[in-house]
């Protein structure tokens, strides 16, 4: 489906999906944090080069809020989009579970059978033997044809008012699944955001926060300012961890593209 970009300076139904799911970056629920092993932070393009413009100041934001004092918050990073994905990804699976595109098929397949069932040459006349022309009883088989073709005509036209309610179905869904895929693109984004502002935060304490504490710790020899090195060494860790959970959520997001359009596809096809 053509859709028209929106170039009023009205906000979009995106726009306001993103602002949703940035709304309470740490969350307010308890959730269950996946524990997976950390990423190799090998060197690569940095994602806050790469986003949208629009999204990058969110992620500068959004890094500014991370407060490595605030151990709690950290466990639940971005656990808002992911609960909201985690939705929107079993809705999405509902759907193509209940969706049945092979009653179109057998739709179809009856209405060919139907069309078997009748064949035209049966009207001419050259069908007819020469004593059956003599007797008149070529009137009898044209009636016989032709009652024939009623019966299966009228059977045709309840097959084809099947057709038309599976047709404006079909084309319901194709509207619902282009909304679907719009709603997946905006929970991408809203990702990228998160890990783009996690990434800031962690290169910012890895190269200036973590190495001027530990000098302070070495200089002072406190015993509690090495222990504060400490903590802000496994704060690093746990967003590392967060940051790679959040990508395998934004993993979720770039399969789930291809597939909902492929559904539509298939829809359009039929």
């Amino acid at each position: 489906m053509t859709k028209e970009k929106n170039t009023s300076n009205q906000p979009t139904l995106g726009a306001d999906i993103l602002d949703d799911l940035l709304a309470d970056p740490f969350g307010n629920d308890d959730e269950t944090v996946t524990k997976v092993k950390s990423e190799d932070s090998s060197s690569r393009v940095k994602l806050i080069d790469v986003i949208p413009e629009e999204n990058r100041q969110k992620a500068y934001q959004l890094a500014e809020q991370i407060d490595p004092s605030n151990h709690q918050a950290m466990i639940s990073y971005g656990t808002p989009a992911q609960s909201k994905l985690l939705n929107f990804s079993h809705a999405m699976l509902d759907h193509v579970q209940r969706k049945d595109v092979g009653e179109v098929g057998s739709i179809l397949g009856e209405l060919m059978q139907k069309f078997n069932e009748v064949n035209p040459d049966d009207l001419k006349h050259e069908k007819q033997g020469f004593f059956s022309k003599i007797f008149g009883k070529l009137s009898g088989s044209v009636h016989e044809v032709l009652s024939q073709y009623q019966k299966v005509g009228a059977q045709i036209d309840r097959i084809s008012v099947k057709l038309e309610r599976s047709k404006n179905l079909l084309l319901s869904d194709i509207v619902m699944l282009d909304k679907l895929y719009e709603s997946n693109k905006e929970y991408f984004h809203a990702l990228n955001i998160y890990i783009a502002a996690g990434e800031l935060k962690l290169e910012e304490m890895r190269e200036q926060s973590i190495p001027d504490l530990k000098k302070k710790a070495e200089s002072s020899q406190d015993q509690m300012k090495v222990q504060e090195v400490n903590d802000l060494v496994q704060f690093a860790e746990r967003l590392d961890k967060r940051l790679y959970d959040l990508k395998l959520s934004r993993e979720i997001t770039i399969q789930s593209a291809p597939q909902i359009r492929l559904i539509q596809n298939t829809n359009q096809a039929l």
